[in-house]
């Protein structure tokens, strides 16, 4: 039986600490990190105004990328940076247009949504951008290339899981990712009326191809997933099932999850 979002108790949950007995969230919802939460790429923010050796200057075109960042943070770290310094420089890499009204709306309706973060950023970098913003609560899993500090102080980076997907970087699918995840839930018996990813890149048209006509896509007009979202269309009318809402501001994604909650009421 569906809900009305009336008769769930929202005054009760504003600071996203759900009742006991709370039924399961009926929606997922799935952001990217870079371009999408945050408003620049934070690979190239960290870097920016750095003078990088020639062969770490462009990104590979052949080979792996994880590998190449792996390659700049130890450079970076040659150049005497640590984890304060990395701390700073991804807390300060500004959100997206519109993207903390997003984050207040979910606040406010956290039981209803579930919220992931699928990313081939770093988890160091994406946990210190969340955590100043206030919003790292929010989000029930991240998932992300595994970074941390050696012994020597540099920020390390590794890959993320292997797979066989062809579209993908070896490091990391994301249709592995949020399909593996939708079964994982499922077994723990929460499964969701609809799922909701907001992205931007290339990597994030792959994982959005498994959604039903029942979930929405959300991709960053202008950008990657757009575009591929388009042609996709255009090659293969029908083939591409989820509704798409492309959005400048991420308050288009609030307004267009605040209507939804009017209409199930």
């Amino acid at each position: 039986m569906r809900r009305c979002c009336q008769g769930v108790g929202l005054p009760c949950l504003f600071k996203g600490v759900a009742m006991a007995g709370a039924r399961p969230p009926q929606f997922l919802l799935v952001f990217d990190f870079d371009e999408t939460i945050v408003d620049e790429n934070s690979d190239d923010s960290v870097v920016r105004g750095r003078a990088l050796p020639e062969p770490l200057r462009q990104s590979p075109r052949q080979g792996s990328y994880n590998e190449h960042m792996q390659r700049v943070l130890a450079f970076l770290g040659e150049q005497g940076l640590r984890a304060a310094d990395f701390r700073a420089l991804y807390e300060n890499i500004p959100l997206s247009p519109g993207m903390a009204e997003l984050f207040q709306f979910l606040s406010k309706h956290h039981e209803l949504f579930e919220v992931v973060l699928i990313s081939d950023a770093n988890t160091f970098g994406i946990e210190a951008k969340l955590r100043a913003a206030g919003v790292r609560s929010l989000f029930r899993k991240i998932f992300s290339n595994p970074a941390g500090f050696d012994r020597r102080g540099f920020l390390t980076l590794g890959p993320y899981h292997s797979h066989k997907c062809l579209q993908c970087p070896a490091n990391m699918c994301k249709r592995k990712i949020l399909t593996e995840y939708l079964a994982e839930r499922a077994q723990e018996e929460v499964e969701f009326q609809r799922v909701f990813y907001v992205g931007d890149g290339a990597n994030d048209f792959c994982p959005s191809g498994t959604l039903t006509a029942a979930d929405v896509a959300f991709p960053r007009k202008g950008y990657p997933m757009h575009r591929l979202i388009q042609e996709s269309q255009e090659k293969q009318p029908g083939a591409f099932q989820a509704a798409v809402v492309p959005w400048e501001s991420a308050t288009e994604v609030a307004r267009y999850l605040q209507e939804l909650l009017k209409r199930k009421c």
